[in-house]
């Protein structure tokens, strides 16, 4: 039998690894293309150099027919081509790009509507985040029905798709192209609850504490946090214990409830106990957290004389930070005024 011309070329070229892969994976049938995409991936985890196989591998022409094995009705051809693509797009901006522009973001949000199958849903949450870490492919992220989903996955079983999730929404959330990600009022009692259990100091609690500050600033968002539980007091702990990134976000959201309508959350964020945890944040803050922290305790001040603090709390309040200031914080005469100011008006109120 005699071979056709493309066989033939084929057959009298000098044949690599990657291109007899990347052969069988764009003309194989079904299950020689699942074969051909584990290789892909065993390739490059256990090479020396995965940077170059990847670009090699998409100079061969994978990408494309990986995409479309997303769209195929057989699990073991989503898995294979999801695993592989998250191989090809680790660490490779261009390979995440073509990921993008070969249709990549619309099967992917439908595999995030899988729930009776978890391994698949974890892997396209963990595709889509990979792929929003480039700032070319947010705003198509971004339009998609990707946002809703995301949210819904925040209140997974799973604690490794609420973390991904998070992360991606926060990649969209820094994109500086249109359109700009709009966080519904409902992402705020998952992104609290994540925010509880989370370490204050990680960097999952400094992603879901910008997410919070985001939501805080509509109407909607303002309530849910208010009526999640414990939210206003989730916020008042990330200050005090949180790492600096995540104390300015949690002060942000504060301040924010605060400006929208002192009278009513002021009380609220007095009741969780927020003045200690803002007196240290004017002393040891970022600059962008010491100044909100400053602008909330102006706000709180004013507050009733009922919901002073006593002028001894306050004067032990002032000494424990004092101390944290004489053991190599700078404390700022900004700072001593706001202390003593606070002092000064519940000794004269008492």
């Amino acid at each position: 039998m005699e071979l056709g011309d493309g066989e033939e070329r084929w057959n009298q070229k000098k044949v690599t690894p990657i291109d007899e892969i990347s052969h069988r994976l764009i003309d194989g049938d079904l299950y020689t293309k699942i074969q051909a995409a584990m290789d892909i991936r065993s390739m490059i985890r256990n090479r020396n150099s995965p940077e170059k196989i990847r670009a090699k591998f998409a100079t061969a022409g994978v990408i494309p027919p990986l995409v479309l094995m997303l769209c195929s009705q057989h699990h073991d051809a989503r898995e294979a081509s999801l695993l592989a693509l998250l191989n090809l797009a680790s660490r490779n901006e261009r390979n995440k790009e073509h990921i993008v522009k070969c249709g990549a973001i619309s099967p992917l949000v439908k595999l995030l509507k899988f729930q009776n199958t978890s391994r698949i849903r974890e892997l396209a949450t963990a595709a889509i985040l990979t792929l929003s870490a480039t700032q070319r492919n947010k705003p198509a992220i971004a339009a998609s029905a990707a946002i809703p989903l995301l949210i819904q996955i925040l209140s997974s079983r799973s604690d490794q798709e609420r973390v991904d999730a998070v992360t991606t929404l926060h990649n969209l959330s820094t994109s500086n192209q249109e359109p700009a990600i709009v966080l519904e009022a409902n992402a705020a009692p998952p992104l609290l609850d994540l925010l509880k259990e989370c370490k204050k100091y990680s960097k999952c609690a400094d992603k879901t504490t910008a997410l919070i500050e985001i939501i805080s600033k509509s109407p909607e968002g303002r309530l849910a946090i208010t009526n999640s539980e414990d939210g206003i007091l989730t916020l008042v702990e990330t200050v005090e214990d949180g790492s600096l990134v995540s104390k300015e976000h949690a002060v942000g959201a504060l301040l924010t409830l605060c400006l929208s309508s002192t009278s009513k959350y002021r009380e609220l964020i007095l009741n969780e106990g927020a003045i200690p945890g803002l007196l240290r944040l004017t002393v040891d803050g970022t600059k962008e957290g010491r100044d909100k922290a400053r602008t909330l305790l102006k706000l709180l001040r004013e507050a009733p004389p009922e919901k002073q603090l006593s002028s001894s709390g306050l004067e032990k309040m002032v000494q424990d930070i004092g101390g944290e200031v004489d053991g190599g914080l700078r404390k700022t005469t900004e700072t001593e005024k706001i202390v003593q100011e606070v002092v000064q008006r519940s000794m004269s109120r008492a």
